[in-house]
């Protein structure tokens, strides 16, 4: 019989929790399977930590990890791989949109051992707003075409994977995490399962569009330099124009003395545009160098306040 250990990451979760585990144990009692639960609560501000304590209390194979504050969702899956235990160590969310239905057959398929990992992807966002699927369509788009890491599109942290995975995961702590394209770039053979988009059992999600974004924009500086290879290129473009417009200024004035040079509108206009571009590319650079930065001064991670 296997260990299989189960990572859920929860931020102000409180009605989501009992709800959870609920739907969970009802499926993992039909797998040949030891299972136990990381449950790692970050930061939560409701009673999302109480809630869990009571699991605790009635299964002694919910464990949970409780940060001092929030670190962000990166943190907790972490902080949870690096607890877990199991042979299988599978990822999920805990509003139940990761359905646990499927956890038998990513058991099976495992079991195999023709793959290493495997995941789900939603091949539709049925009940998101058009708006915010727009957004995550293009970002797969320019992501995949600017990394050499492909990230699949819809893929969710839905995924089961071996032990040796884990470990290749555990050994990459970057402090700026983007789990997404950190599974991908460790390799190993990974089978996805499609499904369409199940609604969330309870509450409100946290993840507000620009969130999305910022952690979109994360995911593109984590794997790609695409970013900064633009900013050269912006500069080569620009200095090629002012070298142009310079050649023909003068040649214009050759050719006709009288006329007058451009006023100072155009002038003004042209030390904006150029201004603006510049503080695009240090913008750019900056982004770059804060992850450095970051990274350098070697910070936790997380800061665990309560674990059992």
């Amino acid at each position: 019989m296997k260990n299989l250990s189960i990572v859920v990451p929860c931020f102000n979760e409180q009605e989501t929790v009992p709800l959870f585990y609920a739907a969970t144990q009802k499926v993992l009692q039909k797998m040949p399977v030891k299972a136990e639960y990381w449950l790692v609560d970050d930061g939560s501000k409701d009673n999302t930590l109480q809630e869990i304590k009571k699991l605790h209390q009635e299964n002694p194979a919910v464990h949970y990890i409780s940060f001092s504050r929030n670190f962000g969702k990166e943190s907790a899956i972490y902080a949870g791989l690096k607890a877990a235990t199991g042979d299988y160590i599978v990822l999920m969310d805990v509003d139940l949109q990761d359905p646990p239905e499927f956890l038998p057959k990513m058991y099976r398929l495992l079991q195999t051992g023709k793959y290493d990992a495997v995941g789900c992807r939603r091949v539709d966002r049925t009940g998101e707003s058009k708006f915010k699927s727009f957004l995550s369509d293009q970002f797969y788009k320019v992501i995949n075409k600017i990394s050499k890491t492909e990230i699949v599109p819809g893929a969710r942290d839905y995924r089961m994977m071996t032990r040796q995975m884990v470990n290749a995961v555990l050994s990459m702590p970057e402090y700026s995490r983007f789990s997404k394209g950190i599974f991908s770039w460790v390799g190993f053979k990974t089978k996805y399962l499609e499904y369409h988009n199940v609604e969330r059992v309870a509450g409100k999600t946290d993840w507000t569009t620009k969130k999305l974004f910022k952690y979109a924009l994360s995911g593109i500086a984590d794997f790609s330099q695409a970013p900064l290879d633009l900013s050269v290129w912006i500069g080569i473009i620009s200095f090629i124009l002012s070298i142009a417009g310079l050649i023909f200024v003068i040649v214009r004035k050759i050719i006709t003395p009288s006329s007058s040079i451009f006023g100072w509108a155009s002038l003004v206009s042209i030390i904006l545009l150029i201004g603006g571009i510049q503080l695009l590319c240090l913008g750019i650079i900056g982004h770059y160098v804060g992850r450095i930065y970051l990274q350098v001064k070697n910070r936790p991670i997380y800061i665990v306040k309560e674990k059992k």
